[in-house]
């Protein structure tokens, strides 16, 4: 072996990168990954929120209409209406979308994962208004910070309600695993990891805006036990940016 071979061979492997510290966008207070997120509703802008801030802003009248505090609450809706027929009625061109009431357009909107972030679809609101008439726990919907989440893809056939970041969360999941036409193999993997944590923070509730009762895993045994899921907390404020950042 040269010198010059055997100098390259020794040489020590370069420190990683270092990772860059995420920090309030309000007083710069240094944040954990999972951290509350507030929402600009003129920009539509995501904010990283520490603990204090996020108690500052838990209320409406906290951000004087300029800022929301996202809720971190996830609800399973059980019994949702949304068949095959009123699915095509809205005219989303994918099996998964988001939905939430946007105050500066007015209206209720509705966007989609894609390759390039999220992808607004026109909504048939005719057809909105069905599904809300057949399933009452939309009207309990926070507007602005929290949507419906549908998932129909790979044979699911799953409603959620989870606070936007979690959406763009998602959205930035897609976009950055998405490989070649179909996704790849990868990106389908991230997605069912996203659904098992969402799965872990959720109560159930019936479309009708009734709770399940909460099982306490803790005390169940037997062969039919769940075993307890970690929680995710709230969503990781790099992901949610990510996907916010490339809404289209």
């Amino acid at each position: 072996m040269s010198t010059r071979l055997r100098s390259l061979a020794q040489r020590p492997e370069p420190p990683p990168a270092p990772v860059e510290e995420e920090v309030c966008e309000l007083c710069s207070e240094p944040v954990p990954p999972a951290h509350r997120h507030l929402l600009d509703l003129e920009s539509r802008r995501l904010l990283c929120a520490c603990r204090a801030c996020s108690i500052l802003f838990d209320s409406r009248a906290a951000g004087g209409g300029h800022f929301r505090l996202v809720p971190d609450g996830v609800r399973l809706v059980r019994e949702f209406e949304l068949d095959d027929a009123l699915w095509n009625g809205l005219r989303i061109p994918v099996d998964m979308a988001f939905f939430f009431r946007s105050s500066a357009a007015g209206r209720v909107v509705a966007f989609y994962p894609s390759p390039v972030g999220a992808t607004e679809s026109l909504l048939e609101l005719d057809a909105w208004e069905d599904i809300v008439t057949r399933n009452p726990i939309l009207e309990s919907v926070e507007p602005d910070v929290e949507a419906l989440l549908v998932n129909r893809t790979k044979g699911a056939s799953e409603c959620w309600l989870v606070p936007v970041d979690r959406c763009y969360a998602l959205v930035g999941l897609i976009r950055m695993h998405w490989r070649g036409f179909g996704g790849g193999e990868e990106v389908w993997s991230a997605v069912g990891e996203f659904f098992d944590g969402l799965r872990g923070d959720a109560k159930l509730v019936r479309a009708s805006g009734i709770e399940f009762p909460r099982v306490d895993r803790s005390v169940q045994t037997g062969a039919g036990a769940e075993p307890a899921r970690p929680d995710s907390g709230a969503a990781s404020g790099a992901a949610a940016k990510e996907g916010e950042r490339w809404q289209t």
